[in-house]
């Protein structure tokens, strides 16, 4: 079926484009932060395209367009490109070009490749420049084209940024300073730039709502030997929030002056940048003046590493979740074919028994409820307009979790309704068997995700089967679902989400891990469903 409206939206940006003289534009999934989810206001790709995934680059040219994304979205890309134009690029898939493979051979000597250069990582902005180097090719990064005529589009957020007590932090901002500068001085830099925004959440302890699910605000950090800088919205501050960050002696800046702030910089300083993180505008534009220290932000792994306050508020938030979801399966079992059940309305189930927690304050991510074969699109959302009945048959597929004042959770389920097959019965036996001995495993020090993940997936290799997606995840205290540099996967995509320098498994290594699978049998979505 065609998909006129897509097709009139990319007939328009066809027209600026050729007014500003760019012949291939790049529309990533991506924030000025790089984040893997985003507000409504940074959706420009999917305006373009229709597809909703939470991964994918659209390239639109004049004669073209095509859009790049991972696994666990070809079966929903497919159903959301239709009649669209757009062609799907699978990634990782044989014979399936990487963007940059695709623009080298098809940008022509001295053209134009544009971007909006604030939603593009500065690692992927310098890959361009090497592979387009040879054919001279022109970067127009200094404008949000797509965005411009874009009507109608959502407004910037600016949430209200609440203060995390240090006694449910378990650390104060002070101390988190120190470790950071303790790492700067280690990696021979003077100061440090910050765009993360669940690290800058982490580091100054607070919190925000501009992304669902995602407590985070809008901001940036610059570091140095002794000052703080944060930059953030002013109309998202309270009084309390200032007095905070004025004990601190952190110095607060307009969101929007963070440009104009690193260009003023006196020249001959060093600065640490995190190139898949920073933008490519804020890259060029720090680099003008400050000699720049590239490496992984060392705030990572700081925040990784659970303290002992957050270690134990996770375990209680996590038996509290569990509970709700004990009593939720034994709700689907014992209703289903009694009662009408929905993909919905069990999602909507399965939220009450969360809110009913009192330490709850939101969903960690939009419940994914899938009946059926649906299951098979890894980040299926039902929606009012299209979604399955539970029948008393087959299983349902249900990941979720919860942001509460004392933990993140991630949990999926997948829940047998009635009769299956003897193929289902095998498959879920071998994934079941497969969870079981990794979250059993024991391992050297040194031992990375990379190793471990063959403890999963091995078992469905051996019979041909294997799954488009990580194994396991690292989960945020409060924060994002998806918490890095920690991960199981068995490769490392090309995608800027999923490049991490370093696998860890630090977190996974507590002494907590254990014993809360040992007392909730829990397989988490740390397991087979990321």
């Amino acid at each position: 079926m065609e998909n006129s409206v897509i097709q009139e939206r990319l007939k328009a940006l066809r027209q600026k484009l050729q007014q500003e003289g760019i012949d291939y534009y790049l529309i990533p999934t991506a924030d000025f932060h790089n984040s893997e989810y985003v507000n409504a206001y940074f959706t420009v790709r999917e305006h373009y395209c229709g597809f909703t995934g939470s991964n994918g680059t659209l390239v639109v040219w004049q004669s073209g367009a095509a859009l790049w994304t991972d696994g666990r979205y070809f079966i929903q890309a497919e159903h959301e490109l239709e009649g669209t134009t757009v062609e799907l690029m699978r990634m990782l898939q044989e014979g399936v070009p990487t963007i940059e493979e695709f623009l080298k051979k098809e940008l022509q000597q001295g053209q134009t490749l544009g971007f909006d250069g604030r939603v593009v990582p500065a690692s992927e902005g310098l890959r361009y420049e090497k592979a387009l180097k040879e054919k001279e090719i022109r970067f127009a990064y200094d404008q949000d084209i797509a965005g411009s005529i874009w009507e109608d589009r959502p407004p910037l957020p600016a949430g209200p940024v609440k203060v995390l007590p240090v006694e449910v932090a378990g650390r104060s901002t002070e101390d988190k300073l120190a470790d950071v500068r303790k790492k700067l001085a280690q990696e021979g830099a003077k100061s440090f730039l910050l765009s993360k925004l669940d690290d800058l959440m982490w580091l100054f302890n607070i919190r925000g709502c501009d992304v669902e699910c995602n407590p985070v605000a809008l901001s940036y950090a610059y570091i140095t030997e002794d000052e703080a800088h944060l930059f953030i919205q002013e109309k998202a501050l309270s009084a309390e929030v200032r007095e905070d960050m004025a004990r601190k002696q952190v110095q607060l800046h307009p969101y929007e002056a963070i440009v104009d702030f690193l260009k003023a910089l006196p020249e001959g300083g060093s600065v640490l940048v995190d190139c898949r993180q920073v933008s490519y505008a804020l890259y060029k534009a720090v680099s003008e003046k400050q000699q720049l220290v590239e490496a992984s932000n060392p705030t990572e792994l700081l925040k990784a590493v659970k303290n002992p306050k957050e270690l134990a508020n996770m375990e209680k938030i996590y038996l509290k979740d569990s509970v709700a979801l004990t009593k939720f399966i034994y709700w689907v079992k014992t209703n289903i074919g009694r009662t009408e059940i929905t993909e919905i309305s069990a999602a909507d189930y399965l939220e009450q028994l969360r809110r009913a927690i009192p330490e709850f304050l939101d969903l960690s991510f939009p419940t994914i409820s899938a009946y059926g074969p649906n299951a098979a699109m890894m980040h299926y959302e039902p929606t009012p307009e299209n979604y399955a009945v539970c029948k008393p048959e087959g299983m349902l597929l249900v990941d979720s979790g919860g942001q509460y004042l004392g933990g993140t959770t991630d949990v999926t389920r997948t829940i047998v309704l009635g009769p299956v097959t003897e193929e289902q019965k095998m498959h879920y036996t071998l994934v079941a068997g497969a969870m079981l001995q990794l979250s059993a495993a024991r391992w050297l020090y040194g031992c990375t995700g990379r190793n471990l993940d063959i403890l999963a997936r091995g078992r469905l290799w051996n019979i041909g089967l294997d799954y488009q997606c990580g194994t396991g995840h690292g989960v945020g205290y409060i924060l994002n679902w998806h918490d890095g540099p920690q991960n199981m996967r068995w490769t490392l995509p090309t995608s800027p989400v999923y490049i991490f320098r370093t696998v860890m498994v630090s977190v996974l290594r507590t002494s907590w891990w254990p014993k809360m699978i040992e007392r909730m049998n829990m397989d988490s979505s740390c397991i087979l469903r990321p």
